[in-house]
């Protein structure tokens, strides 16, 4: 099965994918776990997307979709795939078809995640995530809260807010999800 997950920055869209990971046994692909993992690695690619990243806009589609093609060709997403914020713009869906009719597949379904943006703007700025790379537990100061506040409950390590987390950039987020990503539905 290849599926495709559509939804707001916070929406849960990993949340289900790793729901479907368990039930499916197919590989979740996340943009922003790639990009992120690049950022942190201090690539070149990594540098470029931060820039971007930290001001809420959306990385280059001829960055993210040649990362989607080598990662769609590996040998685990034979059986299936569900892509996590991925595509995000009308170009990058056509590009996606094109890197589809060479791998010889298709998508079998796609789940549009809609949740309201106030609630958005809530389970994002709360969220607190492990800095112990080998950890990454998640946390949210409301909803979810470390039984120690800043501290993670599952290594003792420390919880950090992500730099795009912050109210302002969260609402460019959802404005730039709003404008690029959401045509997308139709």
């Amino acid at each position: 099965m290849n599926l495709i997950l559509l939804g707001g920055p916070g929406a849960g869209k990993g949340t289900q994918a790793k729901k479907l990971i368990d039930k499916y046994q197919v590989p979740q692909i996340s943009t922003g776990d790639i990009l992120r993992a690049a950022v942190k690695e201090g690539t070149e690619m990594g540098k470029k997307a931060k820039e971007y990243m930290d001001a809420g806009k959306l990385v280059p589609d001829e960055v993210v979709i040649g990362i989607i093609k080598d990662r769609l060709a590996q040998p685990d997403c034979k059986k299936g795939f569900i892509l996590d914020g991925f595509p995000r713009t009308v170009p990058q869906a056509e590009a996606l078809d094109k890197v589809l009719v060479g791998l010889k597949t298709g998508i079998d379904h796609v789940v549009s995640i809609d949740v309201d943006e106030e609630a958005l703007v809530v389970r994002l700025t709360g969220r607190r995530t492990c800095k112990n790379a080998a950890c990454g537990q998640m946390f949210h100061i409301k909803f979810t809260p470390s039984k120690k506040e800043g501290v993670c409950d599952k290594c003792g390590g420390e919880l950090y807010q992500r730099d795009d987390d912050n109210e302002a950039t969260v609402r460019n987020r959802l404005k730039t999800y709003n404008d690029a990503t959401a045509p997308l539905i139709g």
